[in-house]
């Protein structure tokens, strides 16, 4: 048995920041559990051919640790999971790390006032926990009649084979969201034909942006001053583009435009083009950045099947509407388990319930962190949590900030959080969501929870707004302490 102060489970962004924060405020009792064999979560599993940041690099990073050495304006993927390997080394963080080591199991000890965390090597007692999961983590399987039958390689975005070989091949990919929008051109200038199945088209903006030269990241390296000003350039960008994502009608009428202009720009066929153009509010959806998906679509290595997949029969793929694909391996870009969070089965709080049985009716917390029932619990990247117009790593600094002030308010109490508070909050994100297109613009998204039809993963304002709404949080938030424990 191993006994920490604060267990902290999941080594990517969030569990980094928060190992990072906690270090920082002069807490070394801690451990990061880690289920893969190294840290970086989404950006160690998901390895497709073009896999990159769409936000810019140098605002995709911690503050505390800018890197010069950015190949360009988008970072590529093995890049980011480089970079949190380097940031483990530089926060001295390597002791603390438990690879291959999953959470099985979270139970709160009523009597003992502590978690015990199962674990393949034992079990963890701690006075706190961070879940520092991830909501990118586990690939969403559709439910399509026959898939187990197809006789071909099959394998989501995120989990990709790279022992299968898929020059020359005919490849069938379902979906048209953010993976598939970077892997579909790589796959058309090797597959022998890419069968792109769309439930519903994305609005895409211009990516731009471009390679750093050598000179650039030497000049980046000699005045780190410069890094400072482009990052904070870069967030003032970033906040500016919230009003175009969340409903300000000439913000998102620009916005569309652009897009639109985009599409036209790239997409000469008419039909192609009506097949393409969304029909639901700009910013309904995650907007995307791409220069290089629509010509891949309007090239003759691709074919845009504009339905969802129906079924499988053997190598055959049948689309809702009735047309039939034959190819040779398939690929599913088709997401994952946002709004029902895995890691949700495993935890038991102190009235014998599991945080999915707290989180039935969709994801709830106050300050995006603490959630009601399951005290010293912590959750980075949950509810409430993401965002549509910046960097997620601007919001998780945030949250491991207030987790690591708040632990220093516990002085050995229990921190539980008031079912008001948590109802409150709810209400406050609910008020906020009401009349932006993520609600009311038409479409199907991965934000809004379908069992409640509440926003439960976007955050529905700026990176400044939930900043000062967690500077807000003065310790109301937790029911007082018995026999006169500070809270």
């Amino acid at each position: 048995m191993t006994r920490v102060e604060v267990a902290i489970v999941g080594a990517g962004f969030a569990g980094i920041g928060m190992a990072s924060a906690l270090r920082r405020a002069g807490r070394e009792d801690f451990v990061v559990l880690e289920r893969a064999a190294s840290v970086g979560g989404t950006w160690r599993d998901n390895t497709y051919p073009g896999v990159a940041c769409d936000v810019p690099s140098h605002l995709y990073g911690f503050a505390a640790h800018p890197n010069p050495t950015w190949s360009g304006t988008y970072a590529r993927g093995d890049e980011i999971h480089a970079y949190l390997e380097r940031v483990v080394d530089a926060e001295g963080l390597r002791d603390r790390l438990r690879l291959r080591t999953a959470m099985q199991w979270a139970d709160w000890d009523a009597e003992h006032e502590v978690w015990h965390l199962g674990t393949p090597s034992g079990v963890i007692v701690a006075d706190a926990v961070v879940l520092a999961c991830g909501r990118l983590t586990e690939p969403s399987i559709p439910d399509v009649a026959g898939l187990a039958t197809f006789p071909g390689p099959l394998f989501h975005s995120a989990r990709w084979d790279h022992d299968v070989d898929l020059a020359g091949l005919r490849v069938g990919v379902v979906g048209t969201g953010a993976s598939a929008v970077q892997l579909v051109p790589e796959l058309a200038r090797t597959a022998a034909h890419v069968t792109l199945f769309q439930r519903s088209p994305a609005w895409i903006v211009p990516r731009g942006g471009g390679p750093y030269t050598d000179a650039d990241r030497e000049r980046f390296a000699a005045a780190p001053g410069e890094l400072t000003r482009l990052r904070a350039a870069l967030y003032s960008e970033g906040e500016a583009r919230f009003a175009s994502r969340s409903g300000d009608a000439v913000a998102a009428a620009r916005a569309q435009a652009e897009a639109l202009a985009h599409l036209e720009a790239q997409v000469a066929d008419p039909a192609l083009r009506a097949a393409l153009t969304p029909d639901y509010a700009f910013g309904c959806k995650r907007v995307l950045l791409s220069d290089e998906f629509y010509p891949a679509v309007a090239s003759d290595a691709v074919t845009l099947v504009p339905s969802a997949l129906h079924s499988v029969e053997g190598p055959m793929l049948v689309a809702a509407d009735g047309t039939r694909h034959e190819v040779d391996a398939l690929v599913l870009a088709t997401g994952f388990a946002s709004t029902q969070q895995p890691y949700a089965d495993l935890v038991i709080g102190e009235h014998g319930q599991t945080l999915a049985q707290h989180w039935s009716g969709g994801m709830t917390s106050f300050a995006s962190t603490v959630v009601a029932g399951f005290p010293n619990l912590f959750v980075l990247n949950g509810p409430n949590a993401s965002l549509g117009h910046s960097s997620s790593v601007l919001m998780i600094e945030e949250q491991a900030a207030y987790t690591a002030r708040v632990l220093d308010r516990r002085a050995g109490g229990v921190l539980r959080v008031d079912p008001r508070a948590e109802s409150a909050y709810t209400d406050e994100i609910v008020a906020a969501a009401a009349s932006t297109p993520w609600m009311t613009g038409g479409c199907r998204n991965w934000y809004v929870d379908e069992r409640s039809g509440r926003l439960t993963l976007l955050w529905p304002g700026t990176v400044d707004a939930f900043r000062a709404r967690l500077a807000r949080a003065d310790g109301s938030e937790f029911l007082p302490a018995p026999e006169g424990i500070p809270v």
